[in-house]
């Protein structure tokens, strides 16, 4: 008996409304329009901001100072404590002198420790065994040395400057002083230069941080030098 042949069955093909295609077109316009405006907004934005490339010579520079770092860091921990400066000479001026890109992680802890976050930045120190130690660590990239009480008043009526409500606030005002610091019983500039020089009980609560802005063309390698730099500018 032979096989019937099956009826063929016809596709039906759907037509979309007019309507409905002119609205799916205007929409691919309109993401098209906002795709291309949104890139020349990118464009725009990064125009004049040139892309940084990282040189292999500059990760293998890095590479090294961080290994050098760690090695001289290691050595240091098997040498005797350095001994601690006769007490006149207990307050110290430190100013970083060097970029610390790359360098070790303890490094980079004890700079900010010693708020240097820029270079030929400085601060107050008072010199004990744990802040001999911190500076011991930092050696090569600040330079330090025990201030006289002439540089310590032209540092501070000339870079000195008071953290306060989170603003770096010039130190001019002796009213100003007395509202902020008068509890300590320091109520004018000439107090509180004694307070930072004679590094008294209230030393850490009213150290002023002098601070010179980055410039270049400056090799500052030694304490005298980079302390001129922040009293001639």
């Amino acid at each position: 008996m032979e096989k019937m042949a099956e009826p063929e069955v016809k596709k039906v093909i759907k037509l979309v409304p007019e309507n409905l295609l002119k609205k799916r077109k205007a929409y691919q316009a309109i993401k098209a329009t906002q795709a291309k405006l949104a890139l020349l907004e990118k464009r725009k934005v990064q125009r004049g901001r040139p892309l940084k490339f990282k040189r292999l010579e500059e990760f293998l520079k890095n590479s090294k100072r961080k290994h050098r770092d760690e090695t001289r860091l290691r050595r240091a921990v098997h040498r005797p404590p350095p001994a601690l400066p006769p007490a006149k000479n207990r307050l110290a001026f430190v100013v970083r002198i060097r970029e610390i890109k790359g360098v070790s992680v303890r490094v980079q802890k004890v700079i900010q420790m010693l708020r240097l976050r820029k270079i030929f930045s400085g601060t107050f120190v008072r010199i004990n065994k744990t802040s001999l130690g911190m500076l011991k660590a930092v050696e090569p990239y600040v330079a330090w040395g025990f201030p006289n009480l002439k540089s310590v008043r032209e540092l501070i009526l000339k870079r000195g400057q008071a953290k306060i409500n989170k603003r770096k606030i010039p130190l001019t005002d002796n009213i100003l002083i007395e509202e902020h610091m008068g509890k300590h019983g320091i109520i004018c500039l000439e107090d509180l230069i004694h307070e930072v020089y004679s590094v008294g009980k209230n030393f850490r609560e009213e150290s002023p941080a002098p601070e010179l802005k980055t410039s270049t063309g400056s090799s500052g390698s030694s304490t005298d030098r980079a302390l001129q730099r922040f009293l001639s500018t």
